[in-house]
């Protein structure tokens, strides 16, 4: 697969979402390990998660521990594979979502997302979601304390604004590699965030990248665009959409979610896909 950059590290251009194969809906163990492996066979080298990946409260991590079997189980070698996690999002047990951007707790959920992956530094650590409560400066300067006392490896925020982006790459010293925002056909107001950090060559990482174009038939006009440009290729709709997102920036490394091994083969051919001009245009003005 084609390669891009989140800080150091070289990574396959589209990554795995791990979350739908740990909640509502999730699948069984076994396919969601044969998911992961087809990712890998596929030549997928990021894979995001969160602690916050889980149905029951008694399960925190649930994510993060199935990534760790699937690897260990898998018959390639993963050194190349960056594992990224995030902390800041609770989930209760009730089906809501709650947000902790303490530093306490950060500090609390980096150590229990090491002994799930089963490293000795997280490769790349991302604050899930900003916390009212808790002034973002302080939220942020846990992850570059963490940074500092090599806990994790590379520091990234998660559902931010853009003046959230410049104060996080000023309280990190400039070591800001990732922004995770949603992203998609249907969800565009994350533009500016994408063209920030393009122009501060920092990695953009749509979450939900493919949120609404399962429906683009029935959604008419707005989404026909991706509909009849993936005809002309004989190509999903889905991967008309990850390749007009790379076709975007050389920054963008989309992580659609998948929880069937068919889904991300056919996410993970997108880079090989080549949009004309025309095509880009078209794509970029529907919705």
């Amino acid at each position: 697969m084609k390669q891009r950059s989140i800080g150091n590290f070289q990574v396959g251009a589209v990554g795995l979402g791990g979350m739908p194969m740990s909640i509502e809906g999730r699948p069984d163990t076994d396919r969601s390990v044969r998911t992961i492996h087809a990712a890998l066979d596929a030549g997928v080298t990021l894979i995001d998660t969160a602690d916050a990946y889980h149905l029951h409260a008694d399960e925190v991590g649930h994510n993060e521990s199935l990534i760790a079997q699937a690897l260990a189980g898998w018959g390639g070698d993963t050194s190349g594979v960056l594992v990224a996690t995030k902390g800041g999002h609770l989930r209760p047990g009730d089906g809501s979502w709650t947000v902790d951007g303490s530093p306490a707790h950060l500090r609390e959920a980096v150590e229990g997302s090491l002994k799930r992956l089963g490293v000795d530094a997280i490769g790349l650590y991302q604050f899930h979601r900003p916390d009212p409560q808790v002034p973002y400066e302080e939220s942020v300067g846990a992850l570059r304390d963490l940074l500092d006392e090599g806990k994790i490896r590379m520091a990234g925020i998660s559902n931010a604004t853009v003046i959230q982006i410049r104060q996080a790459q000023e309280i990190l010293g400039g070591r800001l590699v990732s922004v995770q925002n949603q992203f998609s056909p249907a969800f565009r107001s994350s533009e500016p965030e994408l063209r920030l950090c393009d122009e501060l060559g920092i990695a953009f990482l749509p979450w939900s990248p493919l949120g609404g174009i399962a429906r683009a038939g029935e959604l008419g006009r707005r989404f026909e665009a991706f509909g009849q440009v993936a005809a002309a290729h004989g190509v999903s709709p889905q991967r008309v959409t990850l390749a007009w997102m790379l076709a975007k920036s050389e920054h963008v490394i989309p992580i659609p979610g998948a929880s069937r091994p068919e889904s991300i083969k056919d996410s993970a051919q997108a880079p090989e896909l080549t949009l004309s001009d025309e095509e880009f245009a078209r794509l970029d003005q529907a919705g």
